[in-house]
């Protein structure tokens, strides 16, 4: 470029050649100034974007939870809304409305109620009355009981005998196969129940087992299964199959019985007399 401005030189006169090359290097200067400005601009920007970001702040979640949710009886739903509670307790919201937790998950308000009034009776969430400096009562609440099922169930996982993970498969596979559909939410909390009432999870295989043969695969008789069976101390899967044996044995034979009696009934025709 300067060597055509020299071959213009020529050409004008030298006050003029020197306009030029002012005029030049003043928009070289001019551009470069706002392209620095637009830079530095932009930076501070970023900057400012980042750090209201940091102050968005950050909740701890428990590895172990995350891993161990549907084991501990909670769906996705349930564990979302535990974490939704968390985060507006850190930031000063100790008692979130339905409305204000909904608005934040793909649920609505009803049934968020329906959830949070699960986890209460469940025993993950717990509402405490206190009182400020004022002796004003309010409430909040609190996720102690759900710190307290972490350790416990974390606690039992520890002093289960270790299992080959390609041998075990989860109950609720298991289930499922077996009904050949999915599990509904309700069937669900119930087995998580069974999980939580001491039952072990090859007794409620068995149970499962014992339902398929008896054809009556629901719910409701494997639960009355495994009480029976805890009301009559069986305690392992042989005992189980011993008492389902003398069970359908003793059933078929006051089967034979009633049929039996019914055919000694002496039959009287009412036409003839």
């Amino acid at each position: 470029m300067f060597t055509r401005m020299i071959v213009y030189s020529k050409k004008i006169s030298a006050i003029e050649y020197r306009k030029y090359v002012n005029f030049t290097l003043s928009i070289f200067l001019i551009s470069t100034f706002y392209s620095w400005y637009t830079i530095v601009e932009v930076s501070y920007m970023v900057k400012d974007q980042f750090l209201a970001w940091m102050k968005e702040g950050s909740i701890s979640i428990p590895s172990f939870l995350l891993s161990h949710y549907k084991e501990m009886g909670l769906n996705e739903y349930e564990f979302m809304i535990l974490l939704q509670i968390q985060l507006f307790i850190e930031k000063g919201n100790g008692f979130p409305t339905p409305d204000e937790i909904s608005g934040r998950m793909t649920l609505d308000i009803t049934d968020c109620s329906s959830h949070l009034r699960r986890l209460i009776q469940k025993g993950y969430l717990e509402i405490q009355e206190e009182y400020t400096a004022d002796s004003i009562l309010f409430e909040r609440y609190s996720l102690d009981p759900l710190n307290e099922k972490i350790v416990q169930h974390f606690i039992k996982v520890q002093n289960q005998p270790q299992v080959p993970a390609e041998t075990e498969e989860s109950l609720y596979t298991i289930f499922e196969k077996e009904f050949g559909r999915p599990l509904s939410p309700f069937e669900c909390e119930t087995l998580a129940m069974w999980m939580e009432d001491d039952h072990h999870s090859t007794m409620i295989k068995a149970a499962l087992k014992e339902a398929v043969i008896s054809g009556k695969l629901n719910f409701r008789y494997i639960d009355r299964i495994l009480f029976e069976w805890k009301r009559n101390g069986i305690m392992t899967p042989d005992q189980a199959k011993t008492h389902g044996q003398k069970f359908r044995m003793n059933k078929r034979e006051r089967k034979q019985e009633v049929q039996t009696a019914s055919k000694n009934v002496p039959f009287f025709n009412w036409l003839e007399q």
